[in-house]
């Protein structure tokens, strides 16, 4: 059987790289990279035996076997030494049964994947542990000389590198919008000990900031123009196939900013397919927030060409993006898997992330943003009711709080919050306590 391997290539050329070169575009033409894997060598094995391991290593007690990650490594980083993962169990995240929702939409199976069940949070742990790992490897192998790893950050990316870098005792450095996060991510860095900077910015000057900071090699880029983290990422794909007995379902929905996620779940899906796991590769749908919409406005161009804007304040702040770094890769996703990309305003993220919560969920806004594509999509008919879907849920509610409570005391800015909840004050009286359940009970019974 032939030995796995892999290295960079330019996405839009034919040449390649060493993964342990500290390199994020093509020298010929500045192309983004992507991690190239040898597919007919993995194809060696047959879909029995990979589903075999599979099954093994998630029932095994090997620090690398409990990541979700690490457990499919032959398609990750192959020649990644043990020794040398940084991992605190990542993946292996749960995919919810949203079967009320469903019921409420019409449609016939809707999960929800949730990703932000992580060490951090989010679905960043999952290509921060590959990230790592690698300048890990680079810096214990002596391969390079590498100081520090740096990102810029609407929140969830600078949470998932400090936590790791902590762990692999790396510094790390992040670059945020000042004034653009919630305190729960500004504050997960900063416990984590890196050098955090606050710009008077937004994060597309972050992102020109941290680029210019890493054009000296010593400093890591760890954001997703890094291919390195799609590899992570990518494994989202798998799992919910692995997860939903190697079945595929029909459509795919994810939330899109800087669209590095995008690519890497179509990635994942068609890796699986090259390895013989699944027969077909999904419908992907990106949903964008209104307000920082630039991949939308291109879908609807049909493709023509990127147009930065101006972001502009969005509750899904971590897709607060006007400049998506990964466009490329993600046009090609779409154009792929026969996908769409969905729009969503304000008032629909907001109201669809509480109506998930109505079944047990604890949706971030993020998550609200494609459950509330879903919505739209199936009442103008372009999602069967036939479908099995899933939608990607990016971070956990707790990175949240002031979005969960501004929604349900009816305190956010032109949202009419359709599913708030309040609290009732009363008296220390039985009669008093008993009026008010008997109405809400009788009110609430489905």
């Amino acid at each position: 059987m032939a030995q796995f391997n892999a290295h960079f290539r330019n996405i839009n050329g034919d040449d390649t790289y060493p993964l342990t070169d500290v390199i994020y575009r093509s020298k010929v033409d500045g192309s983004l990279l992507e991690v190239e894997h040898d597919r007919a060598a993995l194809a060696e094995k047959s879909p029995e035996e990979w589903k075999k391991l599979f099954a093994e290593r998630r029932m095994s007690f090997e620090p690398a076997d409990m990541s979700g990650i690490w457990s499919k490594r032959e398609m990750v980083l192959p020649d990644m030494p043990l020794e040398d993962i940084v991992t605190m169990r990542e993946g292996w995240s749960p995919l919810f049964d949203a079967a009320p929702l469903a019921k409420e939409m019409g449609i016939k199976s809707l999960k929800v994947k949730l990703c932000g069940n992580s060490h951090t949070g989010s679905f960043k742990d999952l290509g921060m542990t590959v990230l790592v790992s690698q300048v890990n490897h680079i810096i214990k192998k002596k391969i390079h000389e590498i100081d520090a790893v740096a990102c810029a950050s609407t929140g969830d990316t600078s949470a998932a590198l400090s936590a790791y870098c902590a762990k692999a005792g790396i510094p790390s450095i992040v670059f945020l919008p000042a004034g653009k996060t919630s305190v729960a991510q500004l504050i997960q860095p900063i416990s984590n000990g890196s050098i955090v900077l606050a710009l008077d910015t937004d994060f597309d000057g972050c992102m020109k900031i941290v680029q210019q900071v890493t054009a000296d090699n010593r400093i890591y880029l760890a954001n997703s123009m890094n291919s390195l983290r799609v590899e992570g990422q990518k494994t989202i794909s798998p799992e919910i196939c692995q997860e939903m007995g190697w079945k595929v379902p029909d459509t795919v929905i994810i939330p899109g900013g800087n669209l590095g996620n995008v690519s890497a779940l179509a990635k994942g899906f068609e890796d699986c397919k090259a390895m013989g796991l699944i027969d077909r590769i999904p419908r992907i749908i990106v949903a964008q927030a209104e307000n920082a919409n630039p991949f939308f406005q291109a879908y609807e161009r049909g493709f023509d060409k990127l147009v930065p804007m101006q972001a502009k304040k969005t509750l899904a702040s971590a897709i607060q993006i006007g400049n998506p770094v990964s466009y490329p890769k993600a046009v090609r996703a779409i154009q792929k898997t026969n996908g769409m990309v969905v729009s969503v305003s304000e008032e629909e993220l907001a109201n669809a992330a509480h109506r998930g919560d109505r079944i047990g969920l604890y949706c971030c806004p993020h998550t609200g943003v494609a459950l509330g594509a879903l919505e739209k999509l199936v009442a103008a008919g372009k999602i069967d009711k036939e479908e099995n879907v899933v939608v990607i849920s990016t971070a956990h509610g707790l990175k949240f709080t002031e979005f969960k409570v501004g929604y349900h005391e009816k305190k956010l800015e032109n949202i009419c919050s359709k599913f708030a909840n309040p609290v009732f004050k009363a008296p220390a009286d039985l009669g008093a306590v008993m009026d008010i359940l008997k109405k809400e009970m009788t009110e609430r019974r489905r």
